[in-house]
């Protein structure tokens, strides 16, 4: 994991974020996951510089995680994001991208591609949960196992290191003896953020109301790839089947050897195989470089 590029802040209709701004050429929107500790720099790292080559790269800390805003959400959590995070392209002056998500980012990226569909260009979603059933088979724990983890990690004696590297090992990597160090302390040390913590310990629903996107998903228009691990912990490779058959313009690749996290645990794999979806749409516009941010 290479250190993290310099932090930028932004407001995205009202809420502070930070993100992570590098490379050159068309604007790639990275949006992460939901597990504890998760981070835009956590989760894309390994990824974003082989990326950055050929790309803008705008790496975001999702609000409620990193060092974005901890604000409580009210009302459709998935709503939410996608207005703010298209509050923020506003910002930043970056009228259309292509997304490249994991998990909680997958489902904001594809809520937003529904609700605002001209600031998509095309999507890479990896691991998420946009509506509440599976064509096969049971969603594990009822579609709830990523936010028993969360319990499960914030309870107890609260956060430790060795909790931190169990969740992701059980959940998140295919092979845990490759999993880094690094990696480990990135995620357990931003757990223990008061803000973050917070959070995990409130009873009334601060993230916001959970939605099904079934309607949404068939007013994409964005071309998606739903590019999947072999052995995801939290839904097998039925799952994307089905969201690329409800999806107008859906593909799907499956990795071997990955779990929930293939960005992170096959990089270059990843990283060729998105490049090559993405360049296969023709090119992008490139805009003028303009790079927004707000000091602290």
């Amino acid at each position: 994991m290479p250190p993290p590029p310099e932090s930028r802040y932004a407001d995205g209709g009202g809420v502070r974020y930070h993100y992570h701004d590098l490379g050159a050429g068309p604007d790639t929107v990275f949006l992460h996951g939901g597990g504890p500790g998760c981070t835009a720099w956590s989760d894309f790292g390994p990824v974003a510089p082989l990326f950055a080559a050929g790309r803008r790269c705008l790496l975001v800390d999702i609000q409620q995680y990193g060092k974005s805003e901890k604000t409580p959400i009210s009302g459709p959590m998935w709503d939410h994001h996608a207005a703010k995070t298209a509050a923020l392209l506003d910002t930043l002056g970056v009228e259309r991208a292509d997304f490249v998500c994991n998990s909680w980012g997958g489902t904001i990226a594809l809520n937003l591609a529904a609700k605002y569909p001209d600031r998509v260009r095309a999507l890479v979603v990896t691991g998420s949960m946009p509506v509440f059933h599976g064509p096969l088979a049971p969603l594990p724990e009822g579609g709830r196992r990523g936010r028993n983890a969360r319990d499960l990690y914030y309870g107890g004696e609260g956060p430790t290191r060795e909790k931190m590297r169990r969740l992701i090992t059980r959940l998140e990597w295919y092979d845990g003896d490759r999993l880094p160090a690094e990696t480990v302390d990135l995620r357990y040390e931003q757990s223990l953020d008061p803000g973050e913590r917070e959070l995990a310990a409130s009873s009334d629903s601060p993230r916001g109301d959970w939605q099904d996107l079934t309607e949404e998903l068939g007013r994409v228009r964005a071309p998606t790839l739903f590019l999947w691990g072999m052995h995801d912990a939290f839904l097998t490779p039925d799952y994307p089947l089905m969201l690329a058959r409800m999806v107008p313009n859906g593909n799907l690749y499956v990795m071997d050897h990955v779990s929930h996290h293939p960005q992170e645990e096959r990089p270059h794999a990843f990283h060729s195989v998105v490049d090559g979806f993405l360049d296969s749409l023709g090119p992008a516009i490139v805009p003028p470089l303009v790079r927004t941010e707000v000091r602290p």
